[in-house]
């Protein structure tokens, strides 16, 4: 797709953690949108890193959306385990009525990856609202973005339906700059430019989302959070592995029963 299908106005960037909005910065520049935070990125460690990507959005005009780090890590993964469905049937609801009330025509969001359950989580949400807003005649089109793996790792047959910038060297100076800035999350920035390349960043890709139902966050390998989890739970860290068929299959299912009442 060119770059002139990208508006100006209208757009809407959701994410499951402060800093995602890195891997797509050179779109964060041209789009300028509301960006929507699920958790405040606090982690193990219990410190926030919404400073830090308040300072990325004032930078580029983007604006905060209703839903900007209201949670937690760890309220959002009680959340999941304890099966508080109707936590995230309510937040969809908000996205819902906040994507019309902007009148947002392209939605842009985590992938579903299998690494973190809220990342994949977070794109469950956005498809559910999506739908939402599709079923009531609202045009409205939704992209997601890889976090961890390179960003055009994507199958070939998405290819010529992707949004595909590539930024030229002062946009991806900008782009350094900005994660090189950004504290909480720099050693986690040069470990994926030692793996990828620094190359691999000067590329942005968005791929357009099918809406799939309560699949959507199905992988087809077992989620590395299970087998992270696994290992956690055997330390002493965790208590409990929070699992894809237990916990996030469960809340997939009663959120699309739900909003096929919204439709």
């Amino acid at each position: 797709m060119p770059l002139s299908y990208i508006p100006t106005s209208g757009t809407a960037l959701i994410i499951a953690h402060p800093g995602h909005e890195i891997r797509v910065y050179g779109w964060l520049e041209l789009a300028s949108p509301f960006v929507f935070i699920l958790t405040d990125g606090s982690g193990h460690s219990g410190k926030s890193r919404l400073d830090s990507t308040t300072k990325i959005l004032n930078k580029v005009g983007a604006k905060q959306g209703s839903i900007y780090g209201r949670f937690s890590d760890s309220q959002i993964y009680a959340a999941i385990l304890n099966q508080d469905f109707d936590l995230f049937i309510g937040l969809t609801e908000e996205l819902v009525d906040t994507l019309s009330k902007i009148e947002a025509k392209i939605v842009v969001g985590d992938a579903v990856e299998g690494y973190n359950p809220v990342h994949d989580i977070c794109r469950l949400m956005i498809n559910a609202a999506v739908e939402v807003l599709l079923q009531r005649g609202y045009k409205i089109d939704n992209f997601d973005f890889l976090l961890n793996r390179k960003p055009d790792d994507f199958p070939g047959s998405f290819s010529q339906q992707m949004i595909r910038l590539q930024l030229n060297d002062e946009a991806m100076a900008r782009k350094l700059l900005a994660a090189q800035a950004y504290d909480e999350i720099v050693n986690e920035v040069n470990s994926a430019i030692q793996t990828f390349g620094l190359e691999a960043f000067q590329i942005e890709c968005l791929r357009p989302m099918d809406i799939r139902g309560k699949d959507d966050c199905q992988t087809q390998e077992t989620p590395f959070y299970e087998q992270c989890g696994e290992k956690k739970v055997a330390s002493g860290l965790y208590q409990q592995v929070l699992r894809y068929r237990e916990h996030v299959y469960p809340l997939a299912e009663a959120l699309w029963t739900h909003i096929k009442k919204l439709s």
